[in-house]
């Protein structure tokens, strides 16, 4: 058998039973840095064999291991840093591999960032994607993001420190009143989630200098909003009504609903949102 097994994303006290157990029994473990699995091992006092399993090995491998497995007739257990294989992280050619030739493939689920922040996010959509990491150009990324667009659904994104400010200003412009729930370092000692509009996340990961650093992961609401259209005209004056809302003490989102209520079509509100905020600056 293989088993899939789930390690902790941060709080090593999130290590399941049944985990340890298999960690325990299994006489090899493929693990996508081994000095990273021999920590939690050691933590757990647990002296399994490990080998090495990653991203750029992982082809190769996944036949070594399999060939070792059905040669001795052992089951092996298949983990990754933190969090479940296969979930933005090496295990698919494994699992594939394992499969093909008749090994059952057994998952031991634990810690999990996506189930973690849509528990926190207060989001009621009954559906959620999850995206993982968007492209790293703005252009790629922004199509993405505009493709998630007219759905009821919750949008689960990862991201690194040194990105995630050029992901949420790419949010802002594709969904500039979308509400986000922004979490940095799950489960671990300093853990921190942000709330609140798009803009009101990037306005305060741009004044924190520890920004850069920790791991990020992303729940975003689509469901309310149609993107910003992409190179449209403006309308002037749908610019020109936003300001007199805003002049006479109204907030930007109050005076787009106003608006939207009054019979204007959403995309081309934003669109003058987006162009009025741009001449304000």
């Amino acid at each position: 058998m293989l088993y899939v097994v789930a390690t902790p994303i941060g709080n090593l006290k999130d290590i399941s039973l049944r985990a340890i157990e298999v960690l325990r029994k299994v006489p090899l473990i493929a693990a996508e840095d081994t000095r990273v699995t021999r920590k939690l091992l050691n933590h757990l006092g647990i002296s399994t064999r490990c080998v090495s399993y990653h991203e750029h090995n992982e082809r190769e491998k996944s036949v070594q291991i399999v060939d070792r497995m059905t040669a001795d007739n052992i089951d092996a257990a298949l983990v990754t840093d933190a969090g479940t294989p296969g979930v933005s992280d090496p295990g698919a050619f494994l699992v594939r591999e394992a499969a093909q030739r008749g090994v059952i493939v057994i998952p031991i689920p634990g810690a999990n960032a996506v189930a973690a922040i849509l528990s926190i996010s207060g989001f009621a959509n009954q559906e959620s994607t999850f995206f993982g990491f968007l492209p790293r150009a703005k252009k790629a990324r922004e199509e993405k993001l505009r493709s998630m667009a007219g759905k009821a659904q919750t949008a689960v994104l990862y991201e690194s420190p040194h990105r995630v400010i050029a992901l949420m200003e790419s949010i802002t412009g594709v969904f500039p009143h979308a509400q986000a729930v922004v979490s940095c370092d799950l489960t671990k000692l300093h853990e921190k989630t942000l709330r609140g509009s798009a803009e009101d996340i990037l306005v305060n990961l741009r004044d924190n200098e520890k920004t850069e650093k920790g791991e990020y992961c992303v729940a975003l609401d689509v469901s309310p909003f149609v993107p910003a259209p992409e190179d449209s005209k403006v309308d002037v004056g749908l610019e020109a009504r936003l300001l007199d809302q805003i002049v006479k003490g109204a907030s930007m989102r109050s005076a787009m609903e106003t608006i939207i209520l009054g019979g204007e079509k959403k995309n081309a509100v934003y669109a003058a949102s987006i162009s009025l905020k741009r001449l304000l600056k």
